[in-house]
């Protein structure tokens, strides 16, 4: 919902930051950052479901005194009456996207919830399902695409994973990286398949991709790095590689990625 607040309404919008978060839009017809950061506000306002209070500060002076608003875009987040977090400036999307999820669950952020708990009951396919009807939903939200590849990766549809995949482009950094550490998975579900093995390291790197595929990032880790330590040349560097492509999966603030690049970093040098 999108609303144009006044002194008249203000107090009604306010209140309802009790039942919905109110997103309060300080802004001016002549102000340049403003009018990039509405369609952004405007587009989240619809993927989230929250109520974006548009303040025109120029015929509302009142009420940016009142929020002590010095300079524009000022966005203040309400929850329950209150202000609970704010930026000025016409920032990316993906950071005002951070700052609203810590809210604020948005649609796509409930079905990927909903899948999640369809995955650890076990049913996969329902979770497919799920996905595909989100993703004709909202086609534009990557963080769906890199989710839903998951399951489609462990459902051995790999077509489907990797256009999904080689959609996201380098620019898109948010997402480039996941979506490449993702393809690794798809190397990952072929090793894991494999059922003759020359020799005791083909055998261990199938094991550690099927720990992967499974989301037993730390067995895999240790594995991975066991045929390092064993064979640094071992399809072409392929543990260490794998490591990697594990350790962007999980994002650097992840204990098991702090703990094996210290691992991985103590063995090669």
């Amino acid at each position: 919902m999108i609303v144009d607040v006044n002194s008249e309404n203000f107090s009604e919008v306010m209140e309802k930051s009790y039942d919905n978060v109110v997103v309060i839009d300080f802004w001016a017809a002549w102000c340049g950052p403003c009018r990039a950061l509405k369609p952004i506000l405007e587009k989240l306002a619809n993927e989230y479901g929250f109520i974006l209070a548009k303040v025109n500060t120029d015929k509302n002076p009142d009420i940016a005194q009142e929020f002590e608003v010095h300079g524009i875009p000022d966005v203040r987040i309400v929850k329950d009456g209150k202000v609970v977090d704010k930026f000025v400036g016409a920032l990316p999307e993906s950071q005002v996207r951070q700052i609203i999820s810590k809210y604020i669950r948005s649609k796509a952020d409930e079905y990927i919830y909903q899948a999640n708990s369809l995955l650890n009951s076990g049913d996969l396919y329902s979770a497919y399902e799920l996905y595909k009807r989100a993703l004709s939903e909202y086609p534009q939200n990557k963080k769906l695409y890199l989710e839903a590849s998951k399951v489609m990766i462990k459902l051995n549809k790999i077509d489907e994973a990797l256009d999904l995949l080689n959609s996201i482009k380098e620019y898109e950094k948010e997402y480039f990286i996941k979506a490449q550490a993702l393809k690794a998975m798809v190397e990952f579900k072929k090793e894991c398949v494999k059922e003759n093995f020359q020799n005791d390291l083909e055998m261990l790197y199938s094991q550690a991709s099927c720990y992967a595929i499974e989301e037993k990032y730390e067995e895999a880790l240790k594995l991975f790095l066991e045929i390092v330590k064993k064979d640094r040349n071992f399809k072409d560097d392929g543990a260490r590689k794998s490591m990697v492509a594990i350790f962007s999966l999980l994002g650097e603030d992840h204990p098991l990625t702090k703990d094996y690049r210290k691992k991985l970093a103590m063995w090669l040098y």
